[in-house]
Protein backbone atom coordinates (compact mmCIF):
# COMPACT_ATOMS: atom_id res chain seq x y z
CA UNK A 1 0.00 0.00 0.00
CA UNK A 2 2.97 2.27 0.59
CA UNK A 3 4.09 1.84 -2.99
CA UNK A 4 0.65 2.82 -4.32
CA UNK A 5 0.64 5.89 -2.08
CA UNK A 6 4.08 6.78 -3.42
CA UNK A 7 2.79 6.46 -6.99
CA UNK A 8 -0.09 8.80 -6.07
CA UNK A 9 2.35 11.39 -4.76
CA UNK A 10 4.57 11.11 -7.84
CA UNK A 11 1.54 11.46 -10.12
CA UNK A 12 0.49 14.56 -8.20
CA UNK A 13 3.94 16.07 -8.71
CA UNK A 14 3.86 15.12 -12.39
CA UNK A 15 0.44 16.78 -12.71
CA UNK A 16 2.05 20.17 -12.04
CA UNK A 17 4.42 19.91 -15.02
CA UNK A 18 1.82 18.99 -17.64
CA UNK A 19 -0.13 21.51 -19.68
CA UNK A 20 -1.96 19.52 -22.36
CA UNK A 21 -5.58 18.63 -21.45
CA UNK A 22 -5.33 15.03 -22.64
CA UNK A 23 -2.17 14.34 -20.64
CA UNK A 24 -3.81 15.89 -17.58
CA UNK A 25 -6.77 13.58 -18.15
CA UNK A 26 -4.45 10.58 -18.36
CA UNK A 27 -2.82 11.50 -15.05
CA UNK A 28 -6.28 11.95 -13.52
CA UNK A 29 -7.20 8.49 -14.79
CA UNK A 30 -4.10 7.00 -13.15
CA UNK A 31 -4.88 8.86 -9.93
CA UNK A 32 -8.39 7.38 -9.99
CA UNK A 33 -7.10 3.85 -10.52
CA UNK A 34 -4.57 4.07 -7.71
CA UNK A 35 -7.01 5.76 -5.33
CA UNK A 36 -9.53 3.01 -6.02
CA UNK A 37 -6.89 0.40 -5.26
CA UNK A 38 -6.05 2.03 -1.94
CA UNK A 39 -9.71 2.37 -0.95
CA UNK A 40 -10.30 -1.26 -1.95
CA UNK A 41 -7.43 -2.45 0.21
CA UNK A 42 -8.75 -0.52 3.19
CA UNK A 43 -12.24 -2.03 2.98
CA UNK A 44 -13.38 -5.62 3.21
CA UNK A 45 -14.46 -5.67 -0.42
CA UNK A 46 -13.87 -3.60 -3.53
CA UNK A 47 -17.45 -2.47 -4.20
CA UNK A 48 -17.02 1.11 -3.03
CA UNK A 49 -13.79 1.53 -4.96
CA UNK A 50 -15.39 -0.05 -8.03
CA UNK A 51 -18.32 2.38 -7.91
CA UNK A 52 -15.93 5.30 -7.39
CA UNK A 53 -13.87 4.15 -10.36
CA UNK A 54 -16.92 3.87 -12.62
CA UNK A 55 -18.18 7.33 -11.64
CA UNK A 56 -14.77 8.88 -12.30
CA UNK A 57 -14.43 7.08 -15.64
CA UNK A 58 -17.86 8.40 -16.65
CA UNK A 59 -16.78 11.91 -15.78
CA UNK A 60 -13.50 11.41 -17.61
CA UNK A 61 -15.35 10.34 -20.75
CA UNK A 62 -17.40 13.53 -20.65
CA UNK A 63 -14.24 15.60 -20.13
CA UNK A 64 -12.48 13.74 -22.94
CA UNK A 65 -15.31 14.48 -25.38
CA UNK A 66 -15.36 18.11 -24.28
CA UNK A 67 -11.59 18.56 -24.62
CA UNK A 68 -11.34 16.83 -27.98
CA UNK A 69 -14.08 19.05 -29.35
CA UNK A 70 -12.36 22.22 -28.12
CA UNK A 71 -8.66 21.39 -28.54
CA UNK A 72 -8.74 18.77 -31.27
CA UNK A 73 -5.68 19.87 -33.26
CA UNK A 74 -3.23 20.79 -30.49
CA UNK A 75 0.16 19.14 -30.71
CA UNK A 76 1.32 17.07 -27.77
CA UNK A 77 4.82 18.25 -26.80
CA UNK A 78 6.91 16.03 -24.55
CA UNK A 79 9.75 17.89 -22.84
CA UNK A 80 13.01 16.30 -21.75
CA UNK A 81 12.54 17.68 -18.21
CA UNK A 82 9.23 15.85 -17.94
CA UNK A 83 10.79 12.66 -19.28
CA UNK A 84 13.56 12.93 -16.68
CA UNK A 85 10.99 13.43 -13.90
CA UNK A 86 9.02 10.39 -15.06
CA UNK A 87 12.09 8.17 -15.25
CA UNK A 88 13.25 9.36 -11.84
CA UNK A 89 9.85 8.65 -10.34
CA UNK A 90 9.60 5.21 -11.90
CA UNK A 91 13.10 4.25 -10.77
CA UNK A 92 12.38 5.48 -7.23
CA UNK A 93 9.20 3.41 -7.19
CA UNK A 94 11.05 0.30 -8.34
CA UNK A 95 13.70 0.79 -5.65
CA UNK A 96 11.09 1.29 -2.91
CA UNK A 97 9.16 -1.77 -4.10
CA UNK A 98 12.31 -3.89 -4.06
CA UNK A 99 13.07 -2.88 -0.48
CA UNK A 100 9.45 -3.31 0.57
CA UNK A 101 9.04 -6.72 -1.07
CA UNK A 102 12.04 -8.26 0.73
CA UNK A 103 10.05 -8.53 3.94
CA UNK A 104 6.84 -9.54 2.20
CA UNK A 105 5.81 -13.13 1.51
CA UNK A 106 3.36 -13.27 -1.40
CA UNK A 107 2.60 -16.98 -0.96
CA UNK A 108 1.28 -16.46 2.57
CA UNK A 109 -0.83 -13.56 1.37
CA UNK A 110 -2.51 -15.58 -1.38
CA UNK A 111 -3.28 -18.53 0.90
CA UNK A 112 -4.71 -16.24 3.57
CA UNK A 113 -6.88 -14.49 0.97
CA UNK A 114 -8.17 -17.80 -0.35
CA UNK A 115 -9.03 -18.96 3.18
CA UNK A 116 -10.72 -15.65 3.91
CA UNK A 117 -12.78 -15.75 0.70
CA UNK A 118 -14.16 -19.19 1.55
CA UNK A 119 -15.47 -17.91 4.91
CA UNK A 120 -17.30 -14.82 3.61
CA UNK A 121 -21.00 -14.62 4.35
CA UNK A 122 -22.50 -12.76 1.40
CA UNK A 123 -25.70 -11.76 3.20
CA UNK A 124 -23.51 -10.04 5.78
CA UNK A 125 -21.78 -8.10 3.01
CA UNK A 126 -25.09 -6.92 1.54
CA UNK A 127 -26.21 -5.78 4.98
CA UNK A 128 -22.90 -4.00 5.46
CA UNK A 129 -23.56 -1.79 2.42
CA UNK A 130 -26.71 -0.44 4.03
CA UNK A 131 -25.30 -0.06 7.55
CA UNK A 132 -24.58 3.39 9.01
CA UNK A 133 -20.96 4.22 8.10
CA UNK A 134 -21.11 2.84 4.57
CA UNK A 135 -24.66 3.98 3.87
CA UNK A 136 -23.65 7.64 4.02
CA UNK A 137 -21.02 6.99 1.31
CA UNK A 138 -23.55 4.99 -0.69
CA UNK A 139 -26.12 7.80 -0.44
CA UNK A 140 -23.49 10.38 -1.38
CA UNK A 141 -22.64 8.41 -4.53
CA UNK A 142 -26.33 8.17 -5.47
CA UNK A 143 -26.81 11.92 -5.02
CA UNK A 144 -23.60 12.62 -6.95
CA UNK A 145 -24.77 10.47 -9.84
CA UNK A 146 -28.16 12.21 -9.86
CA UNK A 147 -26.56 15.67 -9.90
CA UNK A 148 -24.11 14.52 -12.61
CA UNK A 149 -26.99 13.24 -14.71
CA UNK A 150 -28.87 16.53 -14.36
CA UNK A 151 -25.75 18.54 -15.22
CA UNK A 152 -24.99 16.44 -18.30
CA UNK A 153 -28.56 16.92 -19.52
CA UNK A 154 -28.33 20.68 -18.93
CA UNK A 155 -24.87 21.00 -20.51
CA UNK A 156 -25.83 19.09 -23.64
CA UNK A 157 -28.92 21.22 -24.19
CA UNK A 158 -29.13 22.40 -27.79
CA UNK A 159 -28.73 26.11 -27.04
CA UNK A 160 -26.12 25.97 -24.26
CA UNK A 161 -24.04 22.94 -25.25
CA UNK A 162 -20.24 23.15 -25.16
CA UNK A 163 -19.90 20.67 -28.01
CA UNK A 164 -19.70 21.75 -31.62
CA UNK A 165 -22.93 21.75 -33.54
CA UNK A 166 -23.21 19.48 -36.53
CA UNK A 167 -23.62 21.22 -39.88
Amino acid sequence: MFSIALILILNSILFIFLNHPLSLGLILLFQTIFSSLIIGQMNLNYWFSYILFLVMIGGMLILFIYMTSIASNEQFNFSSKLLFMMLLGISMEIIFFMFDSTNFNFKILTTECLQFNSKINFSFLMNKIFSYPIFSNFLMIIIYLLISLIMVVKITDFHYGPLRQKK
